[in-house]
């Protein structure tokens, strides 16, 4: 007698997702990545690979238009004992101290002001804002004939106190009172904005129940918008400490020429105008990656240190 077998059974086919179905999943998993990528693909370009090159560079004996020898951290032993390295670095922290701390306050000031019930307060608001649409060019070479030696609008202001004519170009004191002037003037009411706009999101019933408390104008500034700006502030400090520290434009028109030694002394040479003096007049791409490198390191502990601080404003622990 013979046995047979029963066919297997035919295993039943798997359910084919609909067209629909997958569509409405690339919808909700696939699309916003594609629609965020083209930021990541150009900092990708313009961002992550300048910075992985330059940071090869930094490691060559590197001519800009000659052989190149790989010296691993020579170029930085060499720039941490280099003084006109670190005078660049004294000369672009000290402008960005003596820049940031006045800017940060006046735009407090103006922003608060500007909150106020005032006659004609988007003309205001608009005016403010004035300074940053002017070209830096014209705005270096204006402030460059204010501050001139014999017929400089300031030496005039001066004389009329008594005071003899300052060369303001010829001190290192003197230069970073000019080129924070210029900045503070272009960049103060681009801060006093982006403030304001955050002390409108400040709900009012805060200040009519700390009015009703018996509280003054001060002590609600102190009290409740300050601490309800620490997160604007912070972003503020954090801009104004990146544009700080790479200052070059306003430094390099108030010298008049192109030859990036911030004065006879490099009396106000930052740090920007020393990369671009090594790389482009003295041919040193690699020295000039070092610095470019370490200009980056100190932006990072400006920032640090900055955060640091604010996050302390208003009583944060």
């Amino acid at each position: 007698m013979t046995l047979q077998l029963a066919p297997a059974p035919r295993q039943a086919h798997r359910k084919r997702t609909p067209p629909q179905r997958r569509m409405a999943r690339f919808d909700l998993r696939g699309v916003p990545y594609l629609l965020v990528s083209p930021y990541f693909l150009l900092f990708a370009i313009f961002g992550l690979f300048p910075l992985g090159y330059t940071l090869w560079l930094s490691l060559h004996d590197w001519e800009l238009a000659g052989d190149k020898s790989f010296t691993g951290l020579a170029n930085y032993a060499e720039l941490i004992v280099d003084a006109e390295f670190w005078n660049a670095v004294i000369n672009t922290v000290g402008i960005f101290v003596m820049s940031t701390v006045p800017q940060i306050v006046l735009a407090l000031m103006l922003a608060n002001a500007l909150n106020k019930r005032l006659r004609g307060r988007l003309l205001l608001r608009l005016g403010v804002l004035l300074p940053l649409v002017t070209s830096v060019v014209a705005v270096a070479v204006i402030f460059s004939g204010l501050f001139a030696r014999d017929y400089g609008l300031f030496n005039w202001m001066l004389g009329l106190v008594g005071i003899e004519p300052i060369a303001w170009q010829n001190e290192k004191w003197s230069s970073w009172i000019a080129i924070s002037t210029m900045i503070d003037w272009r960049w103060t009411g681009y801060n006093a904005i982006i403030l304001l706009a955050a002390m409108q999101t400040i709900p009012k019933d805060l200040y009519e129940a700390a009015a009703l408390d018996g509280a003054s104008a001060r002590t609600q500034f102190w009290k409740i918008t300050i601490p309800m700006l620490r997160p604007t502030i912070v972003f503020v400090v954090f801009i104004s400490t990146i544009g700080g520290l790479t200052l070059f434009t306003e430094p390099v028109m108030f010298e008049g020429n192109p030859q990036m030694t911030g004065g006879t002394t490099g009396q106000y040479q930052t740090v920007a105008m020393f990369v671009v003096e090594a790389a482009f007049r003295n041919y040193e791409m690699g020295y000039a990656s070092a610095a470019a490198w370490l200009l980056f390191v100190l932006i990072l502990i400006g920032t640090a240190a900055n955060y640091w601080f604010t996050r302390r404003i208003g009583g944060s622990r």
